[in-house]
């Protein structure tokens, strides 16, 4: 009994991969690289080489699969478009999954994406949802908000080594949650009758604007923060620019997000019920104040600790040279 996970190499796709595991099921993943995915099969998970964008590749990574998790999206690096990812990778996902049988397929989607037809990766997600729910497939749908997981590179690290934090001039709060939960709802979906041809919102419990964030981080690291404040109209200056090249079309994909947190619409949902019908305790899911509490303290322990060992060399070293 085998769950396929795609994209498993990705933040999100190692949680759910890790999680599936630890909960005793069988987990296939389909990868582009094996030296890329190599911690996965040390994880004890299968390894099948693959590509979205690759129809043919499909079916063998598929056969005997009970259950399909599909975490694959375009990453701004990719030499591949968000289109050719998100849209056209994903249907045939969802062809292939069809044919060879597999019957039940989670989906991670954007909390709101209908709202932003003008933003390419949300509408993308809108129409995927709308291809899936009229496969057939017995389909589940998570809606997701932003990761802490991208709020390290994003304020921590820059804090931490002095450096400007960048930010719009206006931000939309943000209910920021762990990719390990989501996981944990992934996983749990594949057991729960009740979350069949649905679909649920998973955030975390609070929306989080950017300069609550840079208080925080601020609080956590002992250190003030240097912000720089981009114009909308920077962004989509840069943006228009991007296009003109082929290898800047994921850049600007990704520069069209930014329309949404213009927005100043919270991108966050009520989910007492949801918790009810998964069956999860929400006072396990993990607040931003012990993730980035918990970052800070293990960087600023090693920190010390590096602190330590030069002092400890620096006095070894003048011992031996004392003159």
């Amino acid at each position: 009994m085998t769950i396929l996970v795609v994209g498993a190499t990705g933040t999100l796709g190692r949680q759910v991969v890790r999680r599936a595991l630890d909960e005793g099921h069988e987990v296939r993943c389909l990868v582009r690289s094996y030296k890329r995915a190599a911690f996965l099969k040390e994880w004890g998970a299968e390894l099948v080489r693959g590509d979205l964008c690759d129809p043919q590749t499909l079916p063998p990574a598929l056969s005997g699969a009970i259950a399909v998790i599909d975490a694959a999206t375009a990453r701004p690096t990719d030499s591949l478009s968000i289109k050719q990812v998100d849209w056209e990778g994903k249907v045939a996902l969802i062809q292939a999954t069809k044919a060879a049988g597999v019957n039940r397929y989670i989906f991670f989607s954007i909390l709101d994406a209908d709202k932003y037809p003008h933003v390419p990766l949300m509408e993308i997600k809108r129409c995927t949802e709308v291809f899936l729910a009229e496969s057939g497939l017995n389909y589940t749908i998570l809606r997701l908000s932003g990761f802490m997981q991208g709020l390290i590179g994003q304020y921590a690290i820059p804090i931490l080594e002095n450096q400007s934090v960048w930010v719009t001039e206006a931000t939309a709060p943000v209910a920021y949650i762990d990719t390990q939960d989501v996981a944990k709802f992934a996983i749990r979906a594949l057991s729960v009758p009740e979350t069949e041809k649905k679909t649920f919102p998973v955030v975390g419990n609070r929306a989080w604007d950017a300069d609550e964030i840079i208080r925080l981080c601020e609080r956590l690291s002992g250190q003030e923060a240097k912000v720089t404040r981009l114009p909308l109209g920077l962004l989509r200056a840069v943006r228009k620019i991007a296009l003109f090249f082929q290898w800047g079309w994921n850049l600007a994909d990704r520069l069209a997000f930014a329309e949404v947190q213009a927005s100043g619409q919270p991108i966050a949902a009520p989910m007492d019920e949801v918790y009810k019908i998964f069956g999860l305790n929400p006072e396990e899911t993990t607040t931003l104040e012990s993730y980035l509490q918990e970052y800070f303290s293990r960087i600023l322990r090693k920190l010390k600790e590096l602190d330590y060992e030069q002092a400890k060399l620096k006095k070894q070293s003048k011992r031996k040279f004392p003159f």
